[in-house]
């Protein structure tokens, strides 16, 4: 791993020093355009300038011997333009306004005349895209306030794209409580959209959804683009979401808001019995201006968000004063039960009566932590707390160095609370961790104009996830009686199961009538952590009709993942012995006892690397084709432990057993066996030769910049997400989880051979369970290839309209 770091960060510093990069073309825009005399003959050497009228930013450029110039990697915000040649009139055009990506043409015809004669043009570039010919929609500042965000997430932004859909829920963001939208994009996955912060990759490592991004207020302009874009794009195969953040000006500016959802403001849903009970409150500001006068400027921001609402019902049912008295006659009977059910006399029931003197010990212990009720069935509503707060903070400062230098910095972190559902007393509301969910972010970037025709932009990011899940205290196995001693500390799970209750009898069969502690798989300690860094340089160069692109980019993703929920202790009561598990739980005869190992840190990690070569050839006036390749390398998923399987069948059928754990079934691999040859810490042999063209052409039909054709095709890969290892490490050795069939109720471990056996250390002589599931990959794994291909047509109509 260390040599291909090396390897990476030579390559970068190479292509550096020879030739701006995704991340930083994605915070940036371009002008350009064809200067002309009165009689149509092009005219080279004019001077170009561009003012960037928020903070004085001028930079200049020289139109060539074919009458062009380009201004690449300029700031976004408002501008003026001025063109001045010897023996013609200066022409100057302000109003321009140029958002993130954008490459507006700007054809300038000039007047013969005296240089200190004036063209005055109040107006901005034409809407239409005659550059570029990949699809993008660009939200600017004022929208993004002004639209109804739910919740104010920047991210449903993206619907606005055209080509965007709801893309479903669960695996993919089943761990992340933070606001993850699950966005698809020109038909691609949820977790095919590489997001880009500033310049700065903004993907999470564990599901390749997007981190959090800023409020609105914040936010300067938001960006989709997807459909074969040119090959300065990568890393993942949909499509690219470019946000940018506010930056501060010449003068001061700021605000303040509050937004207030209540209930008391609501009128009553007709069919609901009262008002809704939520009650939030998002509030903040920003403020930004010059710390030093057209050199040195600062932005910040915060915006809270405060969430309370009643708890929400919820329904289980507990054991009666009657049971506790051996009396099932009324939860066995038609009044809780359309089927009348006859408890086991094996168990000792008469007539659905059993001696108290049978009621564990361990029952009342459980019982004694939830609530009493006085419903003949044991019904019991309880309430869940469902209270969040949100606290984001932003800051970014921008340094006009010198005139060819340029160099910002922005750190954003955010933090959501999610307090535990558990009330301090009833069990039954031990549902769901308490988390506290922090983000941060940072991004750094240079744009520097090496000449004229030549500019590099830098861009250097990293962020961090801290995701720890700690269940409240509630009891431990040892206080309830069990002899469990491996990691006592560990919230109990007891799942209690049965034939579903009606209420005054009306039942409809199955699974319900009963309760849960720890909500299954809910209550468990976890911690997610993900350290990230990113660094891309890119360089444009104009040269005649041509602007050449080179750049690089290198990610590290990390996911350092312990999970408890192997350790926690699964009891289980489901009828197997009375019928019922109502009745299984009072006698305390479960069916199942499971435990496993904590799971030490995974510490899972991937590399990428992307390099770009790509050529913007403006071939007439009006047909500009833009062609390139990119070099994807894929460097295949790494554990730090090497906690890596793999099934072979042809090992299988030939009987051939590990020789790291002999124990293993046939056919079953690990690292440090023979036949284990693509490396002892990696899933799969890395591949080299990935190569992905890209072609597009746009076209001016008329040559006004009014109207435009555009067409193009690409081939894309897609990286993948940390997560499709994390199921490996619940693999036997290395996630062991033992289940004994029938234990005592008070020493689940005592019928196992040897007794408890936990914690289990790996080693060569390990066992492994009878029965199994595996989870395998090809070791020759090939990445996610998509095909793209795309046609469109733009006509702008007036000043304002494009269609």
């Amino acid at each position: 791993m260390k040599r291909i770091a090396v390897y990476i960060f030579a390559a970068l510093s190479a292509i550096a020093v020879v030739a701006p990069t995704a991340g930083a073309q994605s915070t940036t825009a371009q002008i350009s355009g064809t200067i002309k005399d009165q009689s149509g003959a092009v005219l080279p050497g004019v001077e170009v300038t561009v003012t960037q009228t928020a903070t004085g930013a001028k930079r200049t450029a020289v139109s060539n011997e074919t009458g062009n110039y380009v201004l690449a990697s300029l700031p976004l915000g408002p501008y003026m333009l001025e063109a001045a040649l010897p023996g013609f009139k200066s022409y100057v055009q302000s109003g321009i306004v140029l958002q993130v990506d954008a490459s507006p043409t700007i054809n300038i015809v000039l007047e013969v005349g005296q240089v200190t004669d004036q063209v005055e043009v109040q107006s901005n570039a034409a809407l239409v895209e005659t550059h570029s010919s990949g699809l993008g929609t660009v939200v600017d500042n004022q929208r993004v306030i002004e639209l109804p965000l739910n919740g104010r997430n920047v991210t449903e932004l993206v619907f606005l794209a055209g080509l965007a859909n709801v893309g479903g829920s669960g695996f993919l963001n089943s761990v992340r409580n933070y606001p993850t939208v699950m966005i698809s994009v020109a038909g691609g996955i949820a977790n095919w959209t590489a997001y880009n912060f500033d310049g700065a990759a903004h993907n999470d490592a564990y599901n390749s959804l997007n981190l959090p991004l800023p409020f609105p207020d914040a936010v300067q302009e938001f960006k989709v683009e997807s459909s074969a874009l040119q090959a300065q794009y990568g890393v993942h195969a949909s499509a690219n979401v470019n946000v940018v953040t506010k930056s501060g000006t010449n003068d001061l500016h700021g605000d303040a808001f509050e937004f207030v959802r209540n209930g008391i403001f609501n009128a009553r849903n007709f069919f609901a019995p009262k008002r809704d009970t939520l009650k939030r409150n998002q509030f903040g500001g920003t403020v930004g201006g010059p710390i030093v006068k057209n050199k040195l400027f600062f932005f910040g921001g915060y915006q809270g968000t405060i969430q309370r609402s009643e708890p929400t019902q919820n329904t289980a049912y507990v054991p009666t004063a009657a049971m506790l008295r051996g009396d099932f006659t009324t939860f066995a009977g038609p009044t809780c039960r359309t089927s009348p059910l006859t408890l086991a006399p094996s168990q000792g029931f008469v007539n659905n009566q059993i001696s108290p003197s049978l009621i564990s010990p361990f029952a009342l212990k459980v019982v004694a932590r939830l609530p009493q009720t006085s419903d003949p069935c044991g019904k019991v509503n309880f309430g869940l707390r469902s209270n969040q707060s949100e606290h984001m903070e932003i800051a970014r400062l921008d340094w006009q160095a010198s005139e060819k230098n340029s160099i910002f910095g922005r750190f954003f972190v955010t933090n959501l609370n999610i307090p535990t559902t558990f009330d301090g007393s009833n069990g039954l509301t031990l549902n769901r961790n308490g988390q506290s969910d922090r983000v941060y972010a940072l991004s750094i970037g240079s744009t520097y104009l090496i000449s004229a025709n030549v500019v590099n932009s830098f861009r250097i990011g990293a962020n961090r996830q801290e995701i720890p899940k700690i269940p409240d205290r509630f009891a431990t196995w040892p206080e309830l009686g069990v002899n469990a001693p491996f990691n006592p500390d560990t919230e109990p799970r007891i799942t209690v199961a049965g034939g579903n209750v009606g209420t005054g009898g009306a039942a409809s069969g199955g699974g319900g009538n009963g309760f849960n502690i720890g909500g299954g798989s809910a209550i468990i300690n976890t911690d997610y952590g993900g350290p990230n860094a990113n660094l891309s340089d890119d360089i444009s160069w104009v040269r005649g009709s041509h602007q050449f692109g080179f750049g690089a980019s290198y990610i590290h993703t990390g996911l350092n993942y312990k999970s408890g929920i192997n350790a926690t202790g699964l009891m289980t009561f489901n009828g197997t012995f009375t019928l019922h598990g109502m009745a299984d739980f009072l006698i305390g005869k479960p069916v199942t006892w499971s435990q496993g190992n904590v799971q030490s840190y995974l510490y899972n990690r991937q590399e990428y690397f992307g390099a770009y070569v790509q050529d913007s050839w403006k071939a007439t006036q009006r047909l500009t084709i833009n062609y390139g390749l990119r070099w994807e390398p894929f460097f295949a998923f790494k554990n730090k432990h090497g906690w890596f399987d793999h099934f072979d069948l042809d090992l299988f059928n030939q009987n051939v057993h590990s020789t790291v754990y002999p124990n293993a079934p046939a056919g079953l691999i690990f690292p440090g066996d023979p036949q284990w040859t693509w490396g002892q810490k990696s899933i799969a042999y890395n591949r080299y030769n990935i190569f992905t063209p890209r072609l597009g052409l746009a076209w001016d039909p008329k040559g006004d910049g009014k109207m435009s054709v555009r067409a193009s095709a690409g081939i894309f890969t897609d990286r993948g997400a940390l997560y499709s290892m994390s199921a490996m490490a619940q693999d036997a050795p290395f996630g062991n989880v033992l289940t004994v069939n029938n234990p005592k109720v008070d020493d689940p471990w005592s019928s196992y051979p040897g007794g408890n056996p936990l914690p289990i250390m790996l080693n060569r002589n390990i066992s492994f369970p009878s029965f199994a599931a595996y989870v395998t990959y090809d070791p020759h794994w090939y990445p996610t290839t998509v095909n793209q291909f795309s046609l469109s047509l733009q006509r702008q109509f007036g000043q304002d309209w494009l269609l």
